[in-house]
């Protein structure tokens, strides 16, 4: 009986669609993946998106419609920023490191949900905007946080951690961590702000591929300097990269130009 279930958990496992690298590309399922993604910071706390697994599944065949075949989601919602269903307890963390297990339930099923529609999701496990807001874990219940991920997201194989966005404290033994209970895991990390496109040596060393933020208005032509920045990062790392948030026509106050924009700043950047 042990043999038949161990077997029939493996098979489950393998039988699920599994993101991985070769080289500088991205597969699925072994096949060559355009990873085309868009950050959906709030998707586990958006009651509307979790209302069924129906109502994800009409959001993400409407996202597939606009090419996107990635959803970026963060594990941390809960900095006081005042940004559309945040909350202090919309985050998959207790301060002990220990897992919010409503919030880690909703995730599992949006994992189900998007390897049925051939999605891809990137968990971003810390944010920033709440560690300089002071809702920081410590060290010891980070890893353990990273840990109990790991080990409750390993038949997930349509998912991918990255350890911060745009920061970088504590992430060499967070990574080293995840690949000590799930050895095939993608890893990834956004070091910094726009510009900011590499860690540590170690840090870049251990990564699966590379999450930056490239250069936004105020370096130049973001059209003509992100590509460049991507160029350079490929040749010198030989990792696939992914501009995890290109250069924004939005507001100043979020990255956005300080001069008003128009929808040709879209077109010209695409």
């Amino acid at each position: 009986m042990k043999t038949w279930l161990g077997l029939l958990l493996a098979t489950a496992t393998l039988s699920a669609q599994e993101i991985t690298v070769s080289r500088t590309r991205f597969l699925l399922d072994g096949k060559p993946f355009p990873f085309t993604g868009v950050s959906f910071f709030n998707a586990i706390y958006n009651r509307t998106f979790n209302e069924s697994d129906e109502a994800r599944r009409q959001w993400l065949r409407k996202f597939a419609g606009y090419g996107i075949n990635v959803l970026r989601v963060w594990a941390q919602w809960d900095n006081p920023r005042g940004f559309v269903d945040s909350c202090p307890t919309c985050t998959l963390y207790h301060p002990d490191g220990s897992l919010r297990q409503e919030h880690l339930a909703t995730l599992k099923s949006l994992l189900r949900t998007a390897a049925a529609e051939s999605f891809v999701i990137e968990l971003t496990l810390f944010s920033q905007e709440s560690w300089r807001a002071g809702i920081q874990l410590q060290e010891a219940p980070m890893e353990k946080a990273v840990q109990q991920l790991a080990r409750e997201l390993l038949p997930c194989r349509n998912l991918t951690f990255q350890i911060w966005n745009e920061f970088s404290h504590h992430t060499v033994p967070l990574i080293k961590t995840i690949k000590a209970t799930d050895a095939r895991r993608l890893v990834t990390n956004s070091p910094g702000g726009a510009g900011v496109l590499t860690a540590s040596p170690d840090e870049m060393a251990l990564l699966d591929y590379l999450t930056p933020h490239t250069s936004r208005q105020r370096a130049g032509r973001p059209w003509e300097i992100a590509p460049a920045e991507i160029r350079y990062l490929l040749a010198r790392y030989r990792k696939p990269v992914v501009d995890d948030e290109p250069a924004r026509t939005g507001t100043p106050q979020f990255g956005g130009p300080p001069e008003p924009t128009f929808p040709e700043d879209h077109i010209l950047q695409i």
